[in-house]
């Protein structure tokens, strides 16, 4: 079930899409050299495979893991006499998991890349800024990431795969219900090699032509009462946050749990700790961020059943926190103005005045830095439009930390 063309191909709408630079260049012909990276099953060795398709060239796949230098410049070799001889021809090279090379491997490439022989795909799992050559990164201009799939676009891959009758399961003549389908997609993470590869074992071992959520729960060995009904996650997690928000630990903790019991992923819960961390507990408490972050790292790391603990400890300390909603308030305050209000331009004594020609312009002129008188001077900083209305975003509250910066803030203006 591979895509074969772009129309095929589903995911990464971020960069890949009808109009995109990337998706003209592919069907320009002028695509170049470019490294892809994001985990596994996400369509970085497929689009590679779509792209040199397109191209009409000759085209080579190595895997760093397998293959060292003698490979490389086998291929590296023939594709000089391609380039520089009768022929005139450019090469394709794809390397999946070139993080893997070493540095001298790596280097192997540069000359090659410098003369135009070959044209570059690199694939990795890891961040290229970290694992690939700074001189790699040079001469490959177009890095891409490629993100987890979404839940939709992994059930989309599998309903393809089910009515497609010469690649997929079509032949089967196999129907399967949404839930089971979206199941598999959420447990899946993002790889959409694990979901076809699931929904092939399920559709290879079982004995009716219904496809169901117990399947989908006995193939990935996972409970299935949390998807009976679809809303459920949501309604959980809503509770969890209404719980934290009032300060009610107990009722956090009995949700959180009825979270894990019904086998929702770390990160789903993770994701709505952050979010409480920040919006409901904010400036109260501002090293909740930082803690509930780490909190739900250390439980991604560790995995269940010891995940449960770092879980635990980050909704007893959002819900025991003080609260204060000041920090989506000011921004929302802000947004909504900018969507309903005329604002005049950045003050010109804020302007960037780093560049030449910026004096003449009147930019920076008339402006005091604070740390030249203490720490704070008073001077506008807010658009003249604003200042004018007096307007204020940040109303802090009395509560935890947050009374201390209000007190700050206020002794500066008095």
């Amino acid at each position: 079930m591979r895509p074969q063309t772009l129309d095929e191909f589903v995911g990464q709408r971020h960069f890949l899409y009808e109009g995109s630079l990337l998706y003209n260049s592919i069907q320009n012909r002028s695509f170049e050299s470019a490294i892809f990276f994001g985990p596994s099953g996400t369509g970085k060795t497929t689009l590679a495979r779509i792209i040199v398709a397109g191209m009409g060239a000759e085209f080579h796949e190595l895997n760093a893991s397998t293959c060292g230098i003698k490979e490389l410049k086998d291929v590296l070799e023939a594709a000089k006499v391609k380039f520089f001889g009768l022929q005139k021809e450019v090469v394709y090279l794809y390397v999946d998991e070139f993080h893997r090379w070493n540095k001298l491997q790596q280097d192997s490439l540069l000359q090659a890349l410098e003369e135009g022989v070959v044209r570059f795909i690199g694939s990795t799992t890891e961040n290229p800024y970290f694992a690939v050559n700074n001189a790699i990164l040079s001469r490959v201009r177009a890095i891409y990431e490629f993100k987890p799939l979404e839940s939709d676009d992994i059930v989309r891959i599998m309903e393809n795969a089910l009515a497609d009758r010469d690649r997929g399961l079509g032949a089967k003549e196999l129907r399967a219900d949404r839930d089971a389908l979206l199941m598999l997609a959420e447990r899946s993470g993002g790889d959409a090699r694990i979901a076809l590869d699931t929904l092939g074992f399920i559709a290879d071992n079982m004995t009716s032509a219904r496809i169901t959520l117990q399947h989908a729960g006995e193939a990935m060995q996972r409970q299935t009462a949390f998807y009976d009904r679809s809303e459920d996650k949501y309604n959980l997690l809503s509770a969890l946050q209404k719980s934290i928000r009032g300060s009610d630990p107990d009722a956090a903790i009995h949700y959180l749990a009825r979270l894990i019991q019904a086998d929702a992923d770390i990160l789903m819960i993770g994701r709505r700790l952050m979010v409480c961390a920040a919006e409901d507990v904010g400036m109260a408490y501002p090293q909740a961020v930082s803690i509930a972050t780490s909190c739900v790292q250390a439980a991604q790391m560790t995995g269940f059943p010891e995940a449960r603990i770092m879980l635990a400890e980050a909704v007893i300390l959002l819900a025991a926190s003080p609260k204060s909603n000041s920090a989506i308030a000011s921004i929302d305050g802000a947004l909504a103005d900018l969507r309903t209000k005329k604002i005049d331009d950045v003050p010109a004594h804020l302007k960037d005045a780093h560049y030449s020609g910026a004096e003449k312009l009147g930019r920076g002129r008339g402006y005091i830095n604070p740390h030249a008188h203490g720490g704070y001077i008073d001077q506008q900083y807010l658009p003249d439009s604003l200042a004018r209305d007096g307007t204020t975003y940040y109303r802090p509250t009395d509560n935890g930390r947050e009374a201390l910066f209000k007190k700050f803030l206020k002794e500066l203006k008095e």
